[in-house]
């Protein structure tokens, strides 16, 4: 991982107040270094104000909402203080929280290789496995480790991230390593598993059925698609997105190098979500819709029916996994 850069630290310490901005439509990541963040900087003296537009649609950031406003309260006086976003590098990503943001100076955290954050002060990491493990280096560098909930806010993002662990390979010594300090410090693997990956629905393991059958193969199977309209979200609540398991069960159908699922967003809006193992850099892909992410897992938002969607994101599969 990079450094943290000394101008974010001369940001924090010239600022008394700030406020803590995570991307919209959140995720553990998110907002697992939301809430560490603004628990280390009390503990330096700083005030502090969670801000997310939301909407707390996964289950397990849903015990997490009561802590976060979505509008910015209104200030007496902003001159000692300043925004930190984190998870994105782009005010665009925020979403409503934007309209209420005072005019402060502002710093990214982000660690988005589609990043290109201009503020007062920027921490962009690509290589980084989670932005909870950039916020870790920053409480580390700052003298600090991090107390027992912070510990286990920067676990949690860390897992989700990682899908935990799954995403990592022979060169992540250092994540494991941070890691463990993180479970010295508190962090419980077993709580975490279960607060990522229990508390499902029974809708929301129907409606993985509905979308596992109907998964089709594209490029000999090597890419597969499936989609969720309105009226499966009508039927069985939005508020039903298992996504990582989704796509981990994908995945591991023999010869599949990536995963696409369309969800239907209105009658002619779509997102997009891409994931892949090695063979597809599905970031690259995403960016070129003006969505962004990972070189293994990403997003885009898309004008369109999910026919149409499915037509034109499938053939920017095709220099990846196309045989010669």
């Amino acid at each position: 991982m990079k450094p943290v850069p000394t101008r974010l630290l001369e940001f924090i310490d010239r600022h008394d107040r700030f406020y803590i901005i995570g991307h919209k439509e959140p995720d553990g990541d998110c907002i697992g270094s939301q809430l560490a963040l603004s628990s280390f900087l009390r503990r330096t003296g700083k005030e502090t104000v969670l801000c997310s537009a939301g909407p707390f649609t996964r289950t397990e950031i849903l015990p997490f909402e009561n802590r976060f406003t979505s509008i910015v309260p209104a200030e007496r006086a902003t001159e000692r203080a300043a925004a930190i976003v984190l998870d994105c590098s782009s005010l665009q990503r925020i979403g409503s929280i934007v309209e209420t943001l005072p005019l402060v100076p502002i710093a990214f955290i982000d660690h988005h290789a589609s990043s290109s954050a201009s503020g007062d002060a920027v921490f962009i990491d690509d290589h980084a496995p989670s932005v909870t493990l950039m916020v870790l280096a920053l409480i580390e560098t700052m003298g600090f480790s991090p107390n027992r909930d912070e510990a286990e806010a920067l676990f949690f993002g860390l897992c989700t991230d990682t899908g935990f662990f799954r995403h990592l390979d022979e060169e992540s010594a250092e994540t494991l390593a941070a890691a463990s300090r993180l479970v010295a410090a508190g962090a419980s693997p077993k709580r975490n598993f279960s607060l990522i990956y229990g508390g499902k629905s029974l809708y929301s393991r129907k409606l993985m059925g509905e979308i596992l059958t109907r998964a089709e193969p594209h490029f000999d199977g090597r890419l597969l698609v499936s989609h969720v309209t309105l009226d499966d979200q009508q039927r069985y609540g939005i508020a039903s997105r298992d996504s990582d398991m989704l796509y981990q069960l994908l995945l591991s159908i023999a010869g599949c190098e990536a995963a696409m699922i369309i969800r239907q967003e209105g009658q002619t809006d779509c997102t997009v979500g891409l994931r892949a193992k090695e063979r597809v850099d599905v970031g690259s892909i995403a960016a070129r819709f003006g969505g962004g992410g990972h070189r293994l897992a990403a997003g885009l938002s898309i004008r369109g029916g999910i026919d149409e969607v499915r037509e034109k994101l499938v053939d920017a599969f095709a220099p990846y996994l196309e045989e010669d």
